[in-house]
C-alpha cells in the first residue's frame, strides 16, 4: 500500500467539480461533506497522468481515432481479469455508458415498448427510457435477510406481461451491492432468451468485486448470452475517468452492432476525444497494481464503516456490498419520511448523499454512500451522522 498514497486528500473545491461545486447552487449548505456522486477523491494513476501529459506535448488535437494498442490493452484487460475473450470487430466506442444505453434504447426498441429495469436501481435507468418514449417495467428486487434478490417469478410475468423488447441490467447493481452469481445471470438469460429480450448489460462497476464473490461478464456464460447482448463497459469508475467521456460497448452480434452504430449516426456522434482514448489504455496497460491496492483500500473502508455503524449507530443497517465502491445503508428504523430524512441528512448531519427513492419509490428509507475517499472524510462523514442521530434524542 506505501506505493499508493489513498489517505491523501486533494482539494477539490473550484475545480468545475459536479460532486463539490454545485452545492451552493442547489441551497445546500457550505460545508455539506459530498459522498453522493460517483466519482472517486482519488487521483488517477499516475501512468494515466503522464500518458496525458506526454500526449498533450504534441500540442495538436485533430479529429482522432483510437491510438495503437488500444484495443489489445481492453483485449488483455478483459481476458486477464475477467475470463472474457473479446474481438475487434465487437468493439464500439462511446462517450458515456449512459449515452450508450439510450443509443441502445432507441436502436432495439420501439416507442411504446417495455423496457425491464430492476430497482431500486441506477436512476438513469429510468430516465433514457421514459424520455424515448418507452415505458419503464419494474421488477422489484427483494431485501430479505439483509441482501437483495432477484424475484424470478416477477421477472417472468413482467416480460410476458408487458410486451418488453430490452432488459437493462445493472451488473454489479447500483446501489444495492449485489455480485450476480452465475446461476443467477443464467437464470434472468434463459428467461430473456424465452421471450425474445435483448439484455444490455451495465458493467461499469465489473472490476469493483470484494473478496469471495466474482464477476461474471454476462456475454461470457454462453454462446446463446453473447448473441443476445450488448456490454457496456468504461474505465472511467475504475480509474476516476469520468471527466473525459470514454466508454467501449462490446456487441458480438452484428445485427445488433449494426442497429447500435445506425442510431449513434443518427445522433450526430463520430469520433472521440483523443484524451479519453489515451487515458482508457493507459489504464488498462499500466494500473493494475494501483487497482489493486485500491480495492484493498476500499475494503478496509467498508469494514470502518460496517463498525462504524455496528458499535456507534446499531439503528442503522448497511446493506453489505458485495462490489462497488457505493454503499446502501438502511435508515427506515428511524422513522422519518422521505422528505424528513433528506432535510436531516443535508441539513442536520451536513452530508450530501443519494436519497434512496432517487432509485426508485423501493429505495424509501435508504441511502446511498459513496465511500472511494480517505478514510479521514469517510470517519468525518460517520462522526457528523452520529453527532445528528444523537441530537434526536
Amino acid at each position: 500500500m506505501a506505493a499508493f498514497d489513498f489517505d491523501k486528500i486533494y482539494p477539490r473545491k473550484n475545480t468545475g467539480s459536479v460532486k463539490y461545486d454545485l452545492a451552493p447552487a442547489l441551497g445546500l449548505p457550505e460545508d455539506v461533506l459530498p459522498m453522493w456522486v460517483a466519482d472517486m477523491d482519488f487521483r488517477s494513476p499516475e501512468c494515466v497522468v503522464e500518458a496525458i501529459i506526454e500526449r498533450a506535448k504534441h500540442g495538436i488535437f485533430g479529429y482522432s481515432e483510437a491510438p495503437k494498442g488500444y484495443f489489445e490493452a481492453l483485449e488483455t484487460w478483459y481476458r486477464v481479469r475477467h475470463n472474457w475473450h473479446v474481438q475487434p470487430a465487437w468493439l464500439v466506442k462511446a462517450s458515456g455508458v449512459v449515452y450508450a444505453i439510450a443509443q441502445a434504447v432507441r436502436a432495439l426498441t420501439e416507442k411504446g415498448d417495455g423496457v425491464l429495469i430492476q430497482e431500486p436501481v441506477y436512476y438513469p435507468f429510468r430516465d433514457v427510457v421514459e424520455k424515448n418514449d418507452r415505458k419503464p417495467v419494474v421488477s422489484e428486487l427483494v431485501y430479505k435477510n439483509g441482501a437483495y434478490h432477484v424475484d424470478f417469478d416477477d421477472f417472468e410475468r413482467k416480460i410476458r406481461d408487458n410486451n418488453v423488447r430490452l432488459f437493462i441490467l445493472c451488473s454489479p447493481h447500483n446501489p444495492v451491492g449485489r455480485v450476480w452469481t452465475k446461476e443467477e445471470l443464467e437464470r434472468m438469460g434463459d428467461i430473456c432468451l424465452r421471450y425474445g429480450v435483448i439484455v444490455a448489460s451495465d458493467e461499469i462497476h465489473a472490476d469493483f468485486v470484494y473478496p469471495g464473490y466474482r464477476h461474471t461478464v454476462f456475454a461470457a456464460i454462453k454462446q446463446e448470452f453473447e448473441q443476445n447482448s450488448l456490454i457496456f463497459t468504461a474505465p472511467t469508475k475504475t480509474f476516476n475517468l469520468a471527466g473525459l467521456h470514454i466508454s467501449n460497448i462490446f456487441i458480438p452480434n452484428p445485427k445488433l452492432r449494426e442497429k447500435f452504430q445506425t442510431e449513434t449516426s443518427r445522433s450526430g456522434m463520430s469520433q472521440l476525444g483523443i484524451m479519453g482514448m489515451v487515458a482508457c489504455q493507459a489504464a488498462y496497460e499500466g494500473g493494475g497494481a494501483w487497482l489493486d491496492a485500491l480495492m484493498a483500500y476500499l475494503g478496509d473502508n467498508v469494514a470502518y464503516m460496517r463498525d462504524f455503524l455496528r458499535t456507534r449507530l446499531p439503528e442503522l443497517t448497511l446493506i453489505e456490498p458485495e462490489g462497488t465502491y457505493l454503499t446502501w445503508v438502511d435508515f427506515r428504523t428511524l422513522g422519518m419520511t422521505v422528505e424528513e430524512l433528506e432535510q436531516f441528512i443535508k441539513f442536520k448531519a451536513c452530508l450530501w448523499l443519494d436519497g434512496g427513492t432517487m432509485f426508485g419509490e423501493s429505495g424509501a428509507g435508504f441511502q446511498r454512500f459513496n465511500i472511494a475517499c480517505p478514510r479521514a472524510i469517510l470517519q468525518d462523514a460517520m462522526e457528523r451522522l452520529e453527532k445528528a442521530c444523537r441530537s434526536r434524542t
